[in-house]
């Protein structure tokens, strides 16, 4: 097995740490975007799990999406699901509150807590691939795990 980036060896112990034996599989190659990350893994558009930040307008707390890969979120809808309007994060933000840069988001291991959003979507697949801290790594898992991981609300959100 090839050696991992530190970042991406730092997830793959985080994994390790909350007892998940999943392993994290760094390419040559991106997997920055949803379809590179599907053409990578071998796998569906949808079994991608994009971790999209956004930042509630008036609180400013990072709110987490977790959508399947050809899904847009619908803002308006998460919105409602927290009780206030929201908009995308910046790079910036999204570096501070998660501790990545966009590209290799992974959905646990941040520098901040945050509000999580699962997109209903995933149940329709036994397997599922999320980053995994830089935008070459990803790993596979099981949408159930993904919900125990981040505590996240399965909810629609296109």
């Amino acid at each position: 097995m090839p050696t991992l980036s530190p970042t991406a060896k730092k997830f793959q112990n985080l994994l390790n740490e909350l007892g998940y034996a999943y392993t994290v599989i760094e390419h040559a190659e991106s997997t920055r975007t949803a379809q590179e990350a599907a053409d990578r893994a071998g796998c569906e558009l949808g079994q991608i799990v994009k971790s999209l930040i956004f930042k509630g307008k008036d609180s400013g707390k990072p709110i987490l999406v977790l959508a399947s890969g050809p899904n847009r979120v619908n803002e308006k809808q998460i919105g409602e699901y927290i009780g206030e309007a929201i908009g995308k994060a910046d790079a910036d933000f999204v570096r501070t509150t998660t501790g990545f840069a966009i590209g290799g988001v992974p959905p646990v291991g941040h520098a901040q807590a945050m509000e999580t959003y699962l997109d209903e979507d995933f149940l329709k697949y036994t397997t599922i691939w999320a980053a995994a801290g830089t935008p070459n790594a990803i790993f596979e898992l099981r949408p159930e795990d993904l919900q125990k991981m981040t505590n996240g609300k399965t909810v629609k959100v296109t």
